[in-house]
């Protein structure tokens, strides 16, 4: 889909994505429990929020339109409605248009797609952000409310963890279907985890993982027959957190003083749904590849083009299997990719530079637009540690909700 208006990413805020095992989240092993409180998702809004204002300069006055990623607040903190929420983040949004997206896991990919879709319309200045908090629930019950993202229905008896049971799924048929390893699962976990202990931002950047302890991590699943093909070190984390961008026209880059070397461009976007009630080849992700064609075709680009990538990596597997949804690798030659270096921070396409989601952390309502902001880091040279080598000129996201039922794709080109 073509981009009517020119659209950019001025900058943004994005808060640290913390949960257990990071060294401020407050729980019952931490020497300041009883004293202290987490954020609550409002404190996560107004803190992206803040910074946004401070690093692109904008007159929180000009902006047309906000936009908010959620998933569950209503489950984890009793709370809809969440468009108002944003709008109360600054005295100057009051009475502006504001509203909550929501696609599962892609909700902040579909609050991008709806940003975009303002400017196309005629808006010049728009704030897109998403936020979950997720640690409010034990891990069962979270896992109940996340598993709204399936077919409830249908799949919530698989496993008390849906999710990673139906990631599970996809494991154990690419073991069968082209030799799949949990060697090349180990691997991937190894990458993610080095990427994030350089990213001060990251839910584990305080937590090692070495090919060892990926091999013997934990395996947590009730399913007998699925049991065997996921560990906790293939798991993205529990995370709260939030993250804000601010996508402007010509005209709004103008307005705050920018110039377009300034800011990364929205050169192309995808999405792409499948029905909720009918699995597809576990072996593939094919919304995720069609979101990421669709992509391409709108940037006049493809593969070979892009320099940088974030995707979706809720289970090792789906890392493995977005390198071959974008083009990377042809199928089941993921794991031998990665192994080559080729997707690390000093690789020829690095992927998930910062951690993705099994290290940076996963606040499902942020990921998507957390995504964006990282290619704008990584293209505008503020990822410290995690720094790529050469500036890239194109960037690629894949945001996917549910078991690859929705994915938004997007490519980005350095101002």
């Amino acid at each position: 889909m073509s981009l009517i208006r020119r659209a950019f990413v001025a900058g943004g805020g994005c808060s640290s994505f913390i949960g257990k095992f990071h060294p401020d989240f407050i729980w019952k092993k931490h020497p300041d429990f009883g004293t202290k409180e987490n954020p609550t998702y409002s404190d996560y809004i107004k803190m992206v929020v803040d910074d946004l204002i401070k690093t692109t300069g904008v007159n929180p006055e000009d902006v047309d339109r906000l936009y908010l990623g959620n998933f569950v607040g209503e489950l984890f903190v009793n709370q809809g409605h969440m468009g108002a929420a944003l709008a109360g983040a600054h005295p100057a949004f009051d009475g502006k248009p504001a509203a909550r997206l929501e696609a599962a896991c892609a909700s902040g990919g579909l609050a991008m797609l709806a940003g975009l879709d303002a400017i196309a319309a005629g808006a010049d200045i728009v704030l897109v952000a998403g936020v979950e908090i997720q640690t409010t629930a034990s891990a069962r019950a979270g896992g109940d409310y996340l598993a709204r993202a399936s077919d409830y229905v249908r799949q919530r008896s698989i496993d008390d963890f849906t999710f990673p049971a139906l990631f599970a799924r996809r494991v154990k048929a690419c073991y069968e279907a082209y030799g799949l390893s949990e060697e090349d699962l180990s691997h991937t976990a190894v990458k993610a985890y080095a990427n994030g202990n350089k990213n001060p931002l990251a839910h584990m950047k305080a937590v090692k993982m070495d090919f060892e302890g990926a091999m013997t991590s934990p395996k947590f699943l009730s399913n007998e027959d699925l049991q065997p093909y996921m560990r906790m070190s293939d798991c993205s984390q529990v995370s709260d957190g939030a993250t804000a961008l601010l996508l402007v026209s010509e005209k709004g880059l103008a307005k705050i003083g920018m110039s377009q070397s300034d800011a990364v461009e929205v050169v192309g976007r995808g999405h792409a749904v499948g029905s909720l009630f009918k699995d597809s080849d576990p072996t593939v992700l094919t919304n995720s590849s069609k979101a990421v064609q669709q992509a391409y075709h709108s940037a006049g680009v493809g593969v070979e083009d892009i320099s940088v990538a974030e995707v979706h990596d809720c289970f090792t597997v789906t890392e493995l299997l977005m390198m071959e949804a974008m083009g990377l690798c042809k199928k089941g030659e993921a794991g031998a990719t990665l192994r080559s270096g080729a997707t690390g921070i000093d690789g020829t396409l690095p992927i998930n530079t910062g951690g993705g989601l099994v290290a940076f952390g996963h606040p499902v309502g942020a990921t998507g637009v957390k995504q964006a902001l990282e290619i704008f880091r990584q293209m505008k040279g503020q990822c410290g540690e995690y720094q790529i080598q050469n500036q890239p000129k194109y960037g690629l996201t894949i945001n996917m909700g549910g078991d690859d039922r929705t994915a938004v794709s997007l490519v980005l080109k350095n101002g």
